[in-house]
């Protein structure tokens, strides 16, 4: 067996600490139900940005308490890598009830590796339906990392609109306290079109993670306008 290779079962090995056969077995019949109803979804003629109330002054994207696919907007969501093929880099997403915020639902638990040889990176991707998040100011998310798995202080957020333009925001101050963080819309550097966002995405980057491999919950994202919690 090779280096990668036996660095690579490792981390699969250590991955799975944080998740029980219970949680497998879960994920994966999520993942199957959760292929169907994004298929669903996208047969749907309405937009999210046309089925939320303009008067909203918060819009709830996923707050994983149905423990079940799709987000609150009927989007598809899942972990992804840069190289799947690369036994040292890997993300895997699950609900977790035990590390929820608040007392009920679910968080979502996202267990990455980026510690390779090889250029790393990845984390979750999150379909929004080609919402018009114009008329909010920021956006929000409930975070923290694992005190026993360990986690990064830092990641990336993006926004991306249908054609492709994205924009990003570095999260940074990460602890092993829940933390509601508010990122405004107009700190986000780059050119994606609010009237029409199609993914919100969570990346672990090899070259700012302080810890390259850890375990992060992510709970309540949503967008809002003016002080809305």
């Amino acid at each position: 067996m090779t280096k990668g290779l036996t660095q690579g079962v490792k981390w699969q090995l250590w991955a799975h600490k944080g998740e029980s056969a219970m949680d497998h077995r879960n994920r994966l019949f999520r993942r199957v139900i959760g292929m169907a109803l994004g298929l669903g979804c996208l047969a749907s003629a309405a937009s999210a940005g046309d089925a939320a109330p303009k008067s909203a002054t918060e819009l709830m994207v996923a707050d994983f308490n149905s423990g079940e696919k799709p987000n609150n907007l009927g989007g598809d969501f899942g972990a992804w890598i840069k190289d799947p093929k690369d036994p040292m880099q890997g993300c895997i997403e699950s609900f977790d009830r035990a590390n929820r915020f608040g007392k009920s639902g679910y968080a979502l638990r996202l267990i990455y590796s980026v510690d390779s040889t090889k250029p790393a990176f990845g984390g979750l991707w999150m379909r929004l339906q080609n919402l018009d998040a114009s008329r909010f100011d920021t956006l929000n998310f409930r975070v923290r990392g694992d005190a026993k798995m360990g986690f990064t202080t830092v990641f990336k957020v993006e926004l991306k609109d249908s054609v492709g333009q994205s924009s990003h925001f570095y999260v940074r101050g990460v602890t092993d306290q829940w933390q509601d963080i508010t990122v405004p819309l107009t700190t986000f550097e780059g050119m994606a079109n609010l009237r029409s966002l199609s993914e919100f995405t969570v990346t672990f980057e090899d070259t700012t993670a302080t810890a390259k491999r850890g375990v992060i919950y992510l709970d309540d994202v949503r967008f809002a306008k003016g002080a809305a919690n």
